[in-house]
C-alpha cells in the first residue's frame, strides 16, 4: 500500500487548518504556500474535504476555509479512506464480506488480515490534533 499525495496532501491540508486560530477563515492561497503545494492541486483536494463536511468554506473578503469540527474529532484513518479509498492491503479485504473463492484455504489471509488490523490500528488512534500538537513542537525546537 502507498499513500499518494492527494491523501498526504490532505492530511497537511488538515493540520494547517488546526494549527490556524480557531474560528477563523484561512485563504488557500496562504495554505498553499505554507505546504510548498501548488493552489491548483489544493483546490482539488479541498473540494474532497468539503464535500464530505470536514471543512467549511466562506467566499470573499476574509474567507477561506476552517475546519467543520474540533481536530480532537478528525482521524488519520478518516482522512485517508476519504482521500484514498480502503486502506486494505488486498483486495479481498475491501469490502466486510470476503468473496474471494480461496479464502477458505488461503494461508497468506490470515497475514493480510493481521496488516490491515495493524494499519487502521495506526491510522484509526491519532488524530489531527495529536499531529498539529506534535507540529507545534517540532516548530519550537526549528
Amino acid at each position: 500500500m502507498k499513500i499518494s499525495t492527494k491523501g498526504r496532501y490532505a492530511l497537511r491540508l488538515m493540520i494547517d487548518l488546526a494549527l490556524c486560530e480557531e474560528g477563523k477563515y484561512v485563504a488557500l492561497k496562504d495554505i498553499a504556500e505554507r505546504q510548498e503545494i501548488s493552489q491548483k492541486y489544493l483546490e482539488q483536494i479541498i473540494s474532497v474535504l468539503s464535500k464530505a463536511g470536514y471543512v467549511r468554506s466562506v467566499r470573499g473578503t476574509g474567507g477561506g476555509y476552517m475546519l467543520a469540527k474540533p481536530p480532537e474529532e478528525y482521524t488519520v484513518g478518516m482522512i485517508l479512506r476519504l482521500t484514498e479509498g480502503s486502506l486494505a492491503p488486498v483486495a479481498c479485504l475491501e469490502f466486510e464480506q470476503n468473496t474471494c473463492p480461496r479464502a477458505e484455504r488461503c494461508v497468506t489471509l490470515g497475514v493480510w488480515k493481521k496488516l490491515y488490523d495493524a494499519i487502521n490500528g495506526v491510522v484509526d488512534n491519532i488524530t489531527v490534533a495529536d499531529l498539529a500538537r506534535d507540529q507545534r513542537i517540532l516548530d519550537e525546537q526549528l
